[in-house]
């Protein structure tokens, strides 16, 4: 499980020129997508990338949050799997919830893919993609979003209207020279939300995670409906054709018992169908986890 830091607000000026500079140019090519329609209404057409037809890129995100201090926090439990063996992309589809998030909390629920690389001495690089409901940005509202370790933020955009009950399609891969891309398949067509060099190379681990984190300084049962992932397929290293995630590959899980603070998960068909959300049955109790889990939360008080 990857190390997160402690959030320092930052100005919104220089993030964005350090988003610039990120960006590899071919991704910055790409014609801006114009946001209009809604979640898409067919599976995509083909793996996304820069020469899929209709191809687009994001606006730059509306709102992204910084994060330079470490810091340990309660109320964090983490639901999903992960691969033993490296990987040069993965995709899915995520259903999207209301998890109940109080506002100015430090609560958050998210559902997202990862890839990553053990860099050595404690330091961690990885590109995640994903949908976030989060107490301190936008409250009552799910964003798309994404994160890299090479701008450290929470990055939200907002030109996608999401909702309680769309689903989404993401795709997060790399078409070599260590450039990792996250796309976003909405309105029938591959919109790409970040492309990022990262340290990693030309391959990396994989994961497929819904994240709950309940505020320890306001201890309160936070209602999450099951969150369903599916299609989830896995590209090879080096090109090939992707597959699904599935029992032959070498995967790892957080928790044997699938249970974390009156969060279950379920294996549908492991691993590439499966949900996670409020255990069924537990009734409104209370919900605590261990201090040693490490998350990225804002360090002024929301």
């Amino acid at each position: 499980m990857r190390v997160r830091t402690l959030a320092r607000w930052c100005g919104l000026g220089g993030l964005l020129a350090a988003l610039a500079l990120a960006t590899p140019a071919a991704a910055r090519d790409l014609p801006l997508c114009d946001g209009g329609g809604g979640a898409s209404t067919r599976p995509p057409a083909g793996p996304a990338g820069e020469r899929t037809p209709g191809a687009c890129r994001a606006r730059t995100p509306e709102n992204a949050f910084r994060w330079d201090r470490e810091a340990t926090t309660a109320g964090y439990h983490h639901l999903g799997a992960g691969t033993a063996g490296e990987w040069g992309g993965v995709s899915g589809r995520l259903s999207v919830v209301d998890g109940g998030i109080r506002p100015r909390t430090y609560d958050f629920v998210a559902g997202r893919f990862m890839v990553k690389r053990d860099m050595g001495g404690g330091s961690i690089a990885w590109l995640e993609a994903g949908w976030a409901e989060t107490g301190w940005a936008g409250a009552g509202r799910q964003h798309i979003y994404t994160f890299n370790t090479n701008t450290k933020t929470w990055q939200f955009y907002d030109q996608y209207a999401l909702k309680p009950g769309d689903t989404v399609w993401l795709d997060l891969h790399t078409d070599g020279q260590g450039v990792w891309q996250a796309w976003l398949w909405w309105n029938n067509r591959w919109n790409l939300l970040t492309a990022q060099r990262l340290p990693i190379g030309d391959r990396a681990y994989v994961e497929q995670y819904v994240e709950v984190h309940v505020d320890p300084r306001r201890s309160a049962r936070i209602d999450v409906p099951p969150v369903t992932v599916d299609n989830v397929q896995l590209r090879p290293a080096g090109g090939g054709t992707a597959q699904y995630w599935r029992a032959d590959v070498n995967t790892l899980t957080a928790d044997p018992t699938q249970r974390s603070g009156g969060f279950c998960l379920n294996w549908v068909n492991r691993y590439d169908t499966w949900t996670a959300g409020d255990c069924p049955g537990l009734g409104l109790l209370p919900r605590t986890e261990s201090a040693d889990a490490r998350k990225r939360l804002p360090a002024r008080n929301p």
